[in-house]
């Protein structure tokens, strides 16, 4: 069994391209848009919604079958045609080049997994099975997105708040983590979650208030 390395990538203006113009390829596409890859689709047919996003300047389509000129240069590439042995090809050719390719329901062709993705802002939790589930990576996220509502996203505002004000007004690392550490089981949460802005600075306030009692207990 793989051990698959789980990191986060900025795929901000970097060339991605997506064999396939179907169903999936588009799900893929959407994805890739909304964490600002420079999108490029090769495919002979492709949905309407991929044709309105061509049109809209969002993506480039090219009309026809890939070629292996199409995958050079690319950072990474997702796979999702409905003929399995265009898929395993692509695939070859991408991982004998060093490159990143995912195939869509292959995971033993994948040179990298994309996860089930619950998002709260920029809280980002994903889940993968390895590619042995994804109805179970999928159920599990369903289940979390019960428990972690849209109220995260302004507590890790306020967090990101708290972090921002720490690092200009402490000098001392150690300080600063001991305030982060305290932050996570403060009332921060509760008013941040309420759109209580005048409760959140207030306990911002009072956690750097309290940075050297904080410090000399860690």
């Amino acid at each position: 069994m793989r051990k698959l390395y789980p990191m986060m990538v900025d795929l901000t203006g970097k060339r991605c391209l997506v064999v396939g113009g179907g169903s999936v390829a588009e799900r893929k596409v959407t994805l890739l848009l909304e964490c600002g890859a420079d999108v490029e689709v090769v495919s002979p047919a492709t949905t309407a919604r991929l044709a309105g996003l061509a049109a809209s300047g969002a993506v480039r389509i090219r009309r026809r079958p890939v070629r292996p000129p199409d995958l050079t240069g690319a950072f990474l590439v997702v796979v999702a045609t409905d003929d399995p042995q265009v898929n395993r090809e692509v695939a070859h050719r991408v991982r004998g080049a060093g490159g990143l390719v995912n195939v869509a329901d292959d995971p033993e062709a994948c040179s990298f997994l994309v996860p089930s993705v619950l998002r709260r802002g920029d809280l980002t939790i994903a889940i993968s099975t390895g590619g042995g589930s994804p109805a179970l990576a999928k159920k599990l996220r369903q289940r979390m997105e019960q428990t972690i509502g849209p109220e995260y996203e302004a507590y890790l505002t306020a967090l990101r708040l708290l972090r921002e004000r720490a690092r200009r007004a402490i000098a001392d690392p150690h300080a600063r983590q001991a305030i982060f550490r305290r932050a996570v089981d403060s009332d921060l949460f509760d008013r941040a979650a309420r759109g209580d802005a005048a409760g959140v600075d207030a306990c911002i306030e009072d956690l750097l208030q309290a940075a050297p009692r904080a410090a000399a207990g860690t």
